[in-house]
C-alpha cells in the first residue's frame, strides 16, 4: 500500500483497476492547514495523462511492473513486432503510435525493455544512447556556421535529426534517445 506521503515523481499506482506513473506532483497546502497533492498521472496502458488531486486520507495498491529485455524484429503498416528476447517464438505486437518515441531509434535486431502488468506488455523502453549509421547528408557549406552550426542528417532507421556540420553520410553517431538530438560520433 502507498500512502499520501509516498507519492512522488516515478511511482507506480493502481487507480480503478488502471496501473499509472505519476510525472510530477505538487504540494498544496490550503486554507486551516489542510494539505493536498496535485499531480499529474500517466495511464500505462492507455498512454492518456490526467490531473488529479490526492487527499491525505487516500491510500493505493503499487502497480507490480516487470521489466524483461525484449528483441525488436521490425515495422511494418503502423505496428511494431517483438519477440522474447531467448524464445524467438512467442512474439507479440504494438501500435506504434502508443509506444514513446524513442523506439523511433531502435534498429531491427536490438534488445530494448519491455514494461508488462498483469502479463500484458504496456511499452518498450529503448537504451538512452544507441549508435546509428548516417544514410544521407548534405554537405556542410563554411557560411552556414554562422547562422547554427547544424544540419538536417537522416538515419539508418529513417529518422531524420540535427547534428554538426562535420557529419558526413557513412559516419556512425551517438544518438540520445530521450531528447532524439546528436550526442557525438563514433
Amino acid at each position: 500500500m502507498i500512502s499520501f506521503n509516498e507519492l512522488k515523481r516515478g511511482v507506480k499506482i493502481i487507480i480503478d483497476k488502471d496501473p499509472y506513473e505519476i510525472l510530477e506532483t505538487t504540494h498544496v497546502v490550503k486554507g486551516r492547514g489542510q494539505s493536498v497533492i496535485q499531480a499529474k498521472l500517466k495511464n500505462l496502458k492507455t498512454g492518456n495523462v490526467l490531473a488529479k488531486t490526492f487527499r491525505p486520507s487516500d491510500i493505493f495498491d503499487e502497480a507490480e511492473v516487470e521489466k524483461q529485455n525484449i528483441k525488436f524484429l521490425y515495422k511494418n503498416k503502423g505496428k511494431c513486432f517483438f519477440c522474447e528476447e531467448n524464445n524467438p517464438k512467442n512474439r507479440f505486437e504494438l501500435v506504434e503510435e502508443n509506444l514513446n518515441n524513442s523506439i523511433r531509434f531502435v534498429k531491427e535486431g536490438d534488445i530494448v525493455e519491455g514494461v508488462f502488468f498483469e502479463d500484458k506488455i504496456l511499452d518498450v523502453v529503448a537504451p538512452i544512447k544507441v549508435e546509428l549509421k548516417v544514410i544521407d547528408a548534405p554537405i556542410g557549406i563554411k557560411g552556414d556556421r554562422a547562422q547554427s552550426g547544424n544540419k538536417v542528417i537522416k538515419l539508418e532507421t529513417g529518422v531524420e535529426i540535427l547534428a554538426p556540420l562535420f557529419i558526413k553520410e557513412g559516419d556512425v553517431i551517438e544518438v540520445n534517445t530521450e531528447t532524439g538530438e546528436y550526442s557525438k560520433r563514433v
